[in-house]
């Protein structure tokens, strides 16, 4: 959402890193230590010592050092927004600047580069750290700015993951997931549980900038606990798409963010085992991808149609979260959220007051999106299942379909340096395919 807000009013993003950020902490507790080898008092070998400042190592540290930064920067001028405690606010009359801290990685952007460079030279006088410049490399995220948009890409990441696999030169596959059958608790066991728990941990990270995979990965995450060959082969799958898409990664473009959209669709009784419902979400900020989730539903639903209700109640959830968080960013939407549901039902319930004893049992997530909908901030609206972007969150789909909904959501190659070269070259040569051309 900051990266959008800054596209679309073309602000300078800037990337800091503190050097030993933990060792700024001061700690409030009582804290003793014992004297560190080569260090120890000849005269007092058994005395120990008190800490005054925090070290790498205490369970106080990450507190400590947050607590201190968030202290400075508020003296600075910045508000800790209270939708996200990482997230520090700056506004005074024109001057408006956004600063996120990820432990020692911080993602800074202001209204102008005088701005940016005046906040970067007050936090340098108090920590040590490095200005890294524009937003390139942060937390195994490439970012590549062209003009108005950017690029996010995990690729080495990918390929670090295919190597730690083995299948570095595997055969890649269209999809990431097979569109027939479910996985299941049954199979044999796999002979190394470690290393699968391993992959699919990192699989999960990848998700960040590859929602295309979110449904696949949280399948294979769903048996870590017992991992069985079935499953084993459910994630190789995944990591044979990834062989034939490494140059894919999630586009954000300059776009008006005067609207807030959701998709919300639900696989009713997905699970064979249990006949749990898995509940999908894509949230978009104008034209841009900003929020996803693939989730198993906690309990079983007795229709398709409370399925699809609780998954318009995930997303009514998180688009009201964005909503605060755009109020605290300056942004503050003037048109009600917009969410779109293929379930003519579940639209239904959405607005109809009169109860039904078949409705009780979901009563508390009909009167939240009731409440929303009274309010103003959220309209529920059918969409038909060919644009229901969020079915790839739901199921495995046909490849034709996946790749559709994929594009739709932003996930595209990487974008090239010379559009019009580029275009020149595609037409005197005949017909390329799997070409994306870029036109501004």
């Amino acid at each position: 959402m900051v990266l959008t807000l800054a596209l679309s009013r073309s602000w300078p993003i800037h990337q800091l890193d503190v050097k030993n950020a933990f060792l700024h902490g001061t700690l409030n507790e009582t804290v003793y230590c014992v004297q560190p080898t080569g260090f120890v008092d000849s005269s007092k070998p058994n005395y120990v010592c008190r800490l005054n400042k925090s070290l790498y190592g205490l369970k106080q540290a990450p507190r400590a050092w947050h607590s201190r930064f968030a202290s400075h920067i508020t003296s600075l001028g910045f508000v800790e927004a209270k939708s996200d405690t990482s997230l520090f606010i700056y506004c005074k009359g024109a001057d408006m600047a956004f600063l996120l801290l990820y432990v020692d990685d911080i993602v800074l952007t202001a209204s102008s580069p005088s701005l940016l460079h005046r906040i970067i030279a007050a936090l340098r006088q108090e920590f040590s750290m490095t200005d890294m410049g524009p937003l390139h490399h942060f937390l195994g995220v490439s970012v590549q700015r062209r003009g108005d948009s950017l690029f996010l890409s995990q690729r080495q990441y990918v390929l670090d993951i295919l190597d730690r696999a083995g299948m570095s030169h595997c055969k890649p596959s269209s999809t990431p997931v097979d569109t027939h059958s479910k996985l299941s608790a049954d199979g044999v066991s796999v002979a190394d549980p470690s290393q699968y728990r391993s992959l699919a941990g990192a699989l999960q990270y990848l998700t960040f900038t590859r929602p295309d995979i979110a449904y696949a990965v949280q399948q294979v995450c769903l048996y870590m606990h017992d991992p069985r060959e079935p499953h084993l082969s459910a994630l190789k799958r995944i990591l044979r798409y990834l062989q034939g898409t490494l140059d894919l990664g999630l586009h954000l473009h300059r776009t008006s963010p005067a609207d807030l959209t959701v998709y919300t669709d639900a696989d009713w009784a997905g699970c064979p085992d249990t006949r749990k419902s898995t509940s999908g979400y894509a949230v978009f900020l104008g034209d841009n991808l900003i929020s996803w989730s693939s989730k198993r539903q906690p309990t079983v639903s007795r229709s398709s149609a409370e399925a699809e209700y609780r998954a318009v109640a995930n997303g009514v959830a998180e688009a009201c979260w964005l909503r605060q968080l755009l109020i605290e960013l300056r942004c503050p939407l003037r048109r009600a959220t917009v969410v779109y549901c293929d379930n003519v039902s579940a639209v239904y319930l959405s607005t109809n007051p009169v109860q039904h004893q078949r409705t009780k049992h979901i009563e508390i997530d009909l009167h939240f999106v009731r409440e929303r909908v009274a309010l103003g901030e959220v309209r529920v609206l059918h969409v038909p299942t060919t644009s229901q972007y969020a079915d790839i969150f739901t199921k495995g789909l046909p490849t034709s379909v996946f790749t559709e909904f994929r594009s739709s959501l932003n996930v595209r190659g990487a974008p090239s340096l010379d559009c019009g070269r580029v275009l020149e070259c595609n037409m005197a040569s005949g017909p390329v395919h799997n070409a994306y051309i870029y036109v501004r």
